[in-house]
C-alpha cells in the first residue's frame, strides 16, 4: 500500500471530446505533483455529485478500495433552446459545494458551464482556457490546507 493521496476524478463525457480535453489537464497535473488518481465515468454532469457521494459512502463503511484525499468533477453544461441548461448548472453546482462544504471535502469543480461549444472546446483546450488543470490544482490546493489545518489544531 502506498502512503501517496489518491483523487478521485469524476467526469462525465456527454461532450466526448471536451471531456478528453479536461481529464489530460487534470491528469498532467496530478502526475506532476506524484498524485495518484482514480477516474470513473459518469452519463451526466447531474450525476457527478452523487458519484462522488457514492465514494464517500463507501470510505465511511470501510468497503471502498481506496481513500481520497480529494475529488475532482469534470463535465460540461451547453446552453440550449430550454431552461433545462439553468437547472442543471445551479443544482450541480450547489450539491458540490454542499459535499466540499458539509464534509470538508478537497474537491476541484472542473463543470464548464458555456453558452456554445466553441466556448466549453477554448475552456478544456489544454494549450488555452486548460480548466482541467484547474480543477486539479483547486482540489490539490484544498488538500494541502485541510493537511495544513488539521496539523495546526495538534
Amino acid at each position: 500500500m502506498t502512503d501517496k493521496p489518491r483523487v478521485l476524478i469524476v467526469e462525465s463525457p456527454y461532450y466526448a471530446d471536451i471531456a478528453e480535453q479536461l481529464l489530460k489537464g487534470a491528469v498532467h497535473t496530478l502526475e506532476t505533483a506524484g498524485v495518484e488518481y482514480d477516474k470513473i465515468s459518469v452519463p451526466g454532469a447531474f450525476e457527478i455529485p452523487a458519484a462522488i457521494q457514492f465514494a464517500l459512502k463507501a470510505m465511511e463503511t470501510h468497503s471502498a478500495t481506496s481513500n481520497y484525499a480529494g475529488f475532482i468533477a469534470l463535465g460540461t453544461v451547453i446552453r440550449g433552446e430550454t431552461d433545462h441548461y439553468d437547472h442543471i448548472c445551479r443544482e450541480v453546482s450547489r450539491a458540490l459545494m454542499d459535499i466540499a462544504v458539509v464534509q470538508s471535502v478537497a474537491l476541484g469543480f472542473g463543470i464548464l458551464t458555456c453558452e456554445s461549444k466553441a466556448q466549453a472546446e477554448a475552456r478544456a483546450d489544454i494549450n488555452r482556457g486548460d480548466k482541467g488543470a484547474d480543477a486539479a490544482n483547486a482540489c490539490l490546493r484544498m488538500m494541502d490546507l485541510k493537511k495544513d489545518l488539521r496539523l495546526a489544531q495538534r
